[in-house]
């Protein structure tokens, strides 16, 4: 595994870690959830990120990685970096959502229960919240961290200026911000239009993507259609209309021009996302051991060219695709 330094802090991620938003919940196989922590761990993502909302149902991930880090992963949890965030719905009522002082020290106090931690490594507001200060919220995250229940903060899915506005309030806290999680993949580029890469750069913030595989469409998955076993086909997050002929004739082709580079597609895409420096690491899913070892042999292959950056932007350029 490589590991980057985040921004401008003493922490280094691998490039690539496990996110539990899918694949956690409680209807899912403890076995083969497991399996999946500790062959990552094996080899050598330290880095988990969770949210208090994932599951399904609500509260299902931490809880069930939490018997996990108890189980299999013991005595590990110096060597492991634990993120989570508050600020989606996560109960019903005022307080369960958004990002108020209230919401967010519940929210983190509840995570810490579930999880059976005294702290986490990285504590996230998840989204902007229109209808709180946003000193408000900082201040928070700033408290939280000085009370010793989270080591480090960041935010999630900020415009590029309001995570100018957070970093400059969180500095004059003492609390600088570590990391910006964002969507970002060669199908979902909103990001580059907002030059948020460059704010993180200013500021010293690393960053971690999510979705880099753009919810399975950069995968052999979709190639032919929707399978009626598939998330699209569910509508669950990826909508089934959303894949267009015209989207579907553009995956084939980056499916063909990855092979005549001699990679599959869903390494070209993550080799794509990893391209950039300042692009700390790229968060992935898994369902099962085979699928975490199909996204981990990406860092196997080299780096892409800018004659191949060029090459992949041609086949997205006629019409444009952003899945966000």
């Amino acid at each position: 595994m490589d590991y980057a330094r985040c921004g401008r802090s003493g922490l280094l991620l691998p490039r690539i870690s496990l996110g539990l938003w899918h694949n956690f919940g409680d209807g899912d196989d403890p076995a083969t959830m497991r399996a999946v922590l500790a062959r990552a761990f094996d080899a050598g993502v330290t880095h988990f990120d969770l949210a208090n909302n994932y599951g399904p149902g609500p509260g299902a991930a931490e809880r069930n990685f939490g018997e996990i880090l108890r189980g299999v992963l013991r005595g590990h949890r110096d060597e492991i970096v634990v993120s989570t965030k508050a600020g989606h719905e996560m109960w019903p009522g005022p307080y369960g959502d958004w990002g108020s002082r209230k919401s967010l020290v519940a929210s983190l106090d509840q995570s810490l229960r579930r999880m059976g931690l005294d702290y986490v490594d990285i504590f996230y507001h998840h989204r902007p919240d229109p209808g709180t200060p946003l000193e408000e919220t900082m201040g928070a995250l700033s408290d939280l961290v000085r009370q010793g229940k989270a080591l480090y903060v960041g935010i999630s899915k900020y415009s590029a200026a309001d995570t100018r506005r957070a970093a400059a309030i969180l500095k004059a806290n003492g609390t600088p911000l570590l990391v910006h999680q964002f969507r970002y993949s060669m199908l979902s580029r909103a990001s580059e239009g907002d030059r948020l890469l460059d704010v993180l750069e200013e500021v010293g913030a690393g960053s971690v993507t999510f979705s880099p595989l753009a919810q399975g469409l950069l995968t052999a998955r979709y190639l032919k259609g929707v399978p009626p076993d598939s998330r699209a086909a569910k509508n669950a997050f990826l909508k089934a209309d959303s894949i267009t002929p015209a989207l579907r004739a553009k995956l084939n082709r980056l499916n063909d021009f990855a092979a005549s580079r001699g990679f599959a597609l869903p390494e070209l895409a993550l080799r794509w996302n990893l391209r950039d420096p300042r692009l700390t690491s790229v968060l992935v899913g898994a369902s099962r051991v085979s699928q975490l070892e199909e996204n981990l042999r990406a860092l196997d292959r080299p780096p892409l060219s800018p004659a191949d950056c060029d090459a992949i932007d041609a086949i997205l350029a006629d019409g444009g695709v952003d899945m966000v």
